[in-house]
């Protein structure tokens, strides 16, 4: 196990269709590695002083340090939301051959 070389994004939209296009946009350009959308979660949240409800994609996408910051620029370009929920994590650990898949992935290994 490995730590600091990997990041994890975070983002909702409001759909399936939207989550897509961002996350191959994103994959073409090499700024991650991986995007998982999980379809159908049920959001509660304040918006303008009100409560409101709504079924919502959330994307996790895995990336590196370096591309960590273009690819939340490139998420609030393209995001249809006027306040897109963009949350940058980093793994305590990761396992070394996934870290060295994203790696290669994003064009990144070694020799």
């Amino acid at each position: 196990m490995v730590s600091g070389q990997l990041r994890l994004l975070v983002t909702t939209f409001a759909d399936e269709q939207a989550a897509t296009t961002v996350v191959r946009r994103l994959l073409e350009e090499k700024l991650i590695a991986c995007g998982t959308i999980l379809p159908s979660a049920h959001s509660l949240y304040r918006w303008q002083g009100k409560i409101e409800e709504s079924s919502e994609s959330v994307v996790l996408m895995k990336t590196d340090p370096e591309s960590a910051v273009r690819c939340m620029e490139v998420i609030q370009e393209l995001h249809p939301y006027e306040v897109p929920e963009i949350i940058l994590l980093e793994p305590e650990a990761v396992s070394e051959p996934y870290l060295f898949w994203v790696r290669e992935a994003l064009g990144k290994t070694e020799g």
